[in-house]
């Protein structure tokens, strides 16, 4: 079984400037390549599953998606890191147009995105791990069984109760990285950890 590192897209990998879909509106968060080498160089797979809401309201295609996937990866390679899969939703259950306009199974909180790519990739949850910027991306992680939650504050703002979600909360991938595995690192990372929710 492989380990994965899930990645939310927007405010994890990327500024959200909200419906991003070309690359010049596309701002790496400072960090995010050694972060994912990091983990890379760990074993563990690098899977991005993404809300893409704005492809339901009609503010751009999946083909456009697709294409700016795309160029994010070749970034991502020129850097030495892989991205193993990157699975989106295109729903919005209320808002947009047809065949987008649904409730699905895999818009987080929902867990679809996280079961399809454990599914795809041969991956063991339990030894996984979840970074993502909302309350969202915790809940669909604890429902497919990954193991470790993280919530960083690089991307939206969150409640109190909505960090009680997460294991732990850290300003960015990066900083996470740096600390990671918690084991080997000194007493510093001790004031970003918390008890499990």
């Amino acid at each position: 079984m492989n380990k994965a590192l899930f990645l939310d897209r927007d405010g994890v990998i990327n500024v959200d400037h909200g419906y991003v879909f070309q690359p010049e509106q596309f701002e790496f968060i400072e960090g995010v390549f050694d972060a994912c080498l990091t983990f890379q160089q760990l074993g563990y797979r690098l899977i991005v599953v993404t809300n893409q809401s704005g492809i339901a309201r009609g503010y751009y295609t999946e083909a456009q998606f697709h294409r700016l996937t795309a160029w994010m990866c070749e970034q991502f390679a020129i850097h030495g890191v892989q991205i193993d899969g990157v699975y989106h939703c295109p729903h919005h259950p209320s808002q947009g147009v047809a065949p987008y306009v649904q409730r699905c199974t895999c818009r987080k909180p929902a867990p679809g995105l996280l079961l399809q790519a454990i599914a795809e990739h041969g991956i063991d949850p339990a030894q996984s791990i979840m970074v993502g910027d909302k309350a969202d991306d915790m809940r669909a992680a604890a429902s497919a069984g990954v193991g470790l939650r993280i919530l960083v504050q690089s991307g939206q703002a969150f409640t109190a109760e909505e960090a009680r979600t997460s294991h732990a909360v850290w300003p960015s991938l990066y900083a996470f990285a740096r600390a990671f595995p918690p084991s080997s690192r000194g007493p510093e990372t001790s004031s970003h950890h918390r008890k499990p929710a």
